[in-house]
């Protein structure tokens, strides 16, 4: 039988963690900078590596293309923008719900290859920004033969 050290505040701190999860899913995912994530909300991303490039999706609907920006400097992608809430005429109304996220963000993440950043693509259409980076060809060690004298 394999004994298992008692440690009282473990519970404690999957508890916590739950209620950040649980808060999470109901106000947005918050940010947090030594993630590589910065701002008020966290644009959910999807990221895939071809044989010849490394493509990377974000959801920013509600945002025009002039509100982001894209740069790609050692090996790692940023993307940042600010999402505005949409002002409505002041006829009296008041908010009695808002559950979208709208603020600053910043979002930096390690590319798994090599790309060129000079070649570096990015569109945005129907709220998705697609950056399209292709990978920098790796030159393969020459083999020198050995001779027998």
């Amino acid at each position: 039988m394999r004994l298992i050290r008692w440690t009282p505040l473990r519970n404690v701190m999957s508890f916590g963690d739950e209620m950040d999860n649980l808060l999470g899913d109901l106000y947005g995912k918050m940010t947090v900078p030594e993630d590589g994530h910065e701002g008020d909300w966290l644009p959910p991303l999807d990221m895939s590596e071809g044989e010849s490039d490394v493509t990377v999706s974000l959801e920013l609907p509600g945002m025009n293309k002039e509100d982001i920006k894209v740069s790609v400097k050692d090996n790692v992608l940023t993307v940042s923008g600010e999402k505005k809430q949409e002002k409505t005429d002041d006829d009296g109304e008041n908010s009695c719900r808002i559950e979208r996220s709208y603020g600053f963000f910043k979002r930096s993440v390690s590319l798994p290859a090599e790309v060129d950043a000079a070649k570096v693509k990015a569109t945005f259409k129907d709220g998705i920004l697609k950056v399209e980076m292709p990978r920098i060809e790796v030159k393969k060690p020459k083999e020198i033969p050995i001779q027998v004298s």
